[in-house]
This record gives C-alpha cells, structure tokens and sequence, in this order.
C-alpha cells in the first residue's frame, strides 16, 4: 500500500510555543430527556361477578407496552388493603417487564359513562412534581391508590353501566440522552434506479418483446413491463395472454406517446414533452400529456395519470380546455374536471371556449357534464335570473352567450 503524504512545514525555533492566534478548541454535547407516552384502556365486564374475590385478589388487563417497556393495570374489586375490609376498590399499574429504576409519570381515569365527561381522573402529566416522576425498582412494582372509590359511591354512580367500567391509563416512560458532535458524517447519494432501468431501455440489451405502434417498432424487457403495469403483467403472463408475444401490436396509440409510456416505466418520470413532439408551442404539449393520461390510464399507471393530470392542470388555455374537460370525465381525473369546470365558467372564458371545436365535441361526447358546467356558470354571474337562464339555454343549443350561433370549425 502506498503511504499517505501530507504537506508540512518547517518547525520554527520557537514552534514549543502555542501560536497565539490559535482560538482555543470548543466543544459541546446536549443532555435531552424526554417522555415517551402510551395509554391503554381496560373495560372491566361483570363486576358485580368479581365482588368478593377476596381482598388482595386483583383482575389485571392485558399487557401493552410503552417506552420499551411491558406494563397491565391492576383492579382489585375488594381493594389491596386489609385495614380497609372491602370498603374501597383499588387501582394500580405496574411494570410487568423486566427493568431497573424506571422512571415514569402516570395517569389513572375512571371513564365516565353517561356522556357528561365527568371523569375521575389521578394525572402526574399536567402538574410538576416535588419529587419528579416516579421510580419502579423492578418488574412488578406499582403505583395507584389503595383507595381509589368507595365501593358504594362506585355502584352508585355514572362509572359503572350495565355492570361495567371502563378504565384509561396513560403512562410516560422518562427517557434521557446525551448527544454530542456527530464525528462521522457519509453523505449518501440519491437513488438512481430510474436512471439504471433507464438505460436497459436505451440500450435495449436483453429484450425479450418489442412492440409495433403506428409503423415504429420499440424494444422492451417483459419482467420490467409486468413489474410496472398490471395491464402488461396479464398481457404477457396471465392466463389470457397474447400468443405472440415476441411482436406486439398497439393498436388506437400513437408512437410518440408509447415512446413517453415506456420512458416513465423504466425511468419513472415524466419525458420531455416538448421534445417528444418536435415542437415547443404549449398545444403541442398539452396535446401529447393529454394522449399520455390516457396511455396511463389504458395501461393501469396511476402515478403517470396523476403527473399528467397536474400537468394539464397547470396549463388550462381557452383552446384546450373544452377536450382535456372531455378527457378528464372519461378518464375519471375528479381534480382535472372541476379545474376545467371552473376555467371555463369565468365569464372572461366562457364565450371563447364556446367558440372552438373543442366545445363541440364536448357537446357531443359528454353532454351531461354541460349540466355541471351550468352550476359553475350560476357561481360566477351576477346578473338577474333572467340571464342565467338566457346564458344556460345558449350553453346547451350552441349558441354563444348573446344567442349567436356557434360555428362549427372543422
């Protein structure tokens, strides 16, 4: 191995000497304690049943855990307490793991069952303690009150229903540490499995299926494709699966928009529109993320529809609005249709949108999302009832908003 050379220089005469513009060496570290909080609800059914199991004898609920810790809570229907011959119930929790001296608050409620949200409740959480959170030696010590109700206050009141209680505890685990200057840091550089895949699809190595759409043949992996898309898993593995799977023809697709599908499958992004198409006007790409939503949909991609989606949202225009309305009803995209709905209503946009070929083949192929786009309309005017009709009538004949006719442009 070869050695590791530094740069130095030479030793003054006086280099024993510390440089007195040398700012002494600083450190620190930070001492954090806090309370890790849990709570469990135990539901004591027939109590009445438990009466006179002796005192001392206890019904304990399930374990749960909080802090990293075991704990159950303790009910003793004739109490704890020898001296108090039954009078009182008892109420305790208890650390039910192993542990040394763990530290921790308690909240013990009597849950109200009448609806008043009178709760007998005994909280450590919301007042300060002279002594800080208690300290639990070992596995089951406890905390609670030997006398936590009189029994019959207790069979008397709005806690016990249908021969039930209900009891909350909440337990806080103290946990302190001491963090100081992190002495190694290792960047860790971003996931790039997108690009990887992405370039098994550039090279086209390995392929194993290729597809024919519009003229244009693409090279494709089947695992990469079932693994994406539930609609090519079926396709190329399941029961019904194509027989010739070696060439596939894609058929209502142009080959542009497969080009785009099969880069968000490998790369798990969206393409560059623009570039796909050759052009740079905002149609041209409305255009294509409009055909991509559907390629999404057709082939079951719901993170491609939904970027699609928020595309189309961000680039709503007077003379693409009407057909990407019509494509967001037939493809279900609820967030897309009510953006459009709303476009279109303002009543600076509603005539244009009126007037473009769009609008008629809106007309033709969704009718009943004229019905909602009239709501719309109603939320924007502020004329007379008169002229909301008028504005609805010309909306659902074709005619513009002063009754003029539209012109169907070819």
């Amino acid at each position: 191995m070869g050695k590791i050379l530094r740069e130095t220089s030479k030793p003054s005469s006086n280099s024993s000497s510390p440089s007195p513009s040398s700012p002494p060496a600083t450190t620190s570290s930070a001492s954090i304690t806090e309370t890790v909080r849990g709570s469990h609800q135990f539901k004591i059914t027939g109590y009445s049943l438990s009466k006179g199991i002796g005192i001392g004898k206890y019904i304990a609920s399930d374990t749960f855990s909080v802090g990293g810790y075991e704990w159950a809570i303790y009910f003793y229907p004739d109490g704890k307490s020898v001296e108090d011959n039954a009078t009182y119930v008892s109420l305790f929790i208890a650390l039910a793991s192993e542990g040394t001296d763990v530290r921790a608050l308690f909240e013990l409620t009597l849950l109200d069952q009448s609806g008043k949200e009178r709760h007998k409740v005994h909280s450590h959480f919301e007042r300060t303690l002279e002594s800080g959170p208690y300290t639990l030696k070992y596995r089951g010590s406890m905390w609670g009150y030997k006398r936590f109700f009189k029994r019959t206050a207790l069979e008397t009141s709005d806690y016990l229903k249908d021969d039930c209680l209900c009891v909350n505890c909440s337990v806080g685990v103290v946990r302190s540490r001491t963090e100081g200057p992190k002495i190694y840091s290792i960047p860790i550089p971003p996931s790039n499995i997108g690009q990887q895949f992405g370039q098994l699809l550039g090279h086209g190595k390995r392929s194993d299926v290729s597809f024919e759409v519009n003229g244009e043949v693409f090279a494709a992996h089947k695992l990469v494709l079932a693994a994406r898309s539930p609609v090519f898993r079926a396709q190329l593995f399941g029961p019904m699966k194509d027989q010739n799977t070696q060439c596939i023809k894609i058929e209502d697709m142009e080959a542009p928009v497969f080009k785009a599908l099969l880069h968000f499958i490998y790369w798990d992004s969206l393409p560059d529109l623009q570039e796909l198409t050759g052009l740079t006007s905002k149609w041209a790409t409305t255009l294509m993320a409009q055909h991509l939503l559907a390629a999404a949909d057709r082939y079951g991609l719901e993170r491609l529809r939904l970027m699609c989606e928020a595309s189309l949202c961000e680039d709503v225009a007077i003379n693409t609005v009407a057909t990407t309305l019509a494509l967001a009803e037939h493809h279900h995209c609820f967030q897309l249709k009510a953006v459009c709905l709303k476009f279109i209503a303002m009543p600076e946009n509603l005539r244009a949108v009126m007037q473009t070929d769009g609008f008629e083949y809106l007309k033709e192929s969704c009718p009943s999302v004229l019905t909602e786009l009239l709501e719309y309309v109603g939320r924007f005017t502020e004329h007379s009832d008169f002229m909301c009709k008028h504005r609805s009538e010309a909306i659902l004949d074709g005619s513009d908003i002063n009754g003029r006719r539209v012109k169907q442009r070819l």
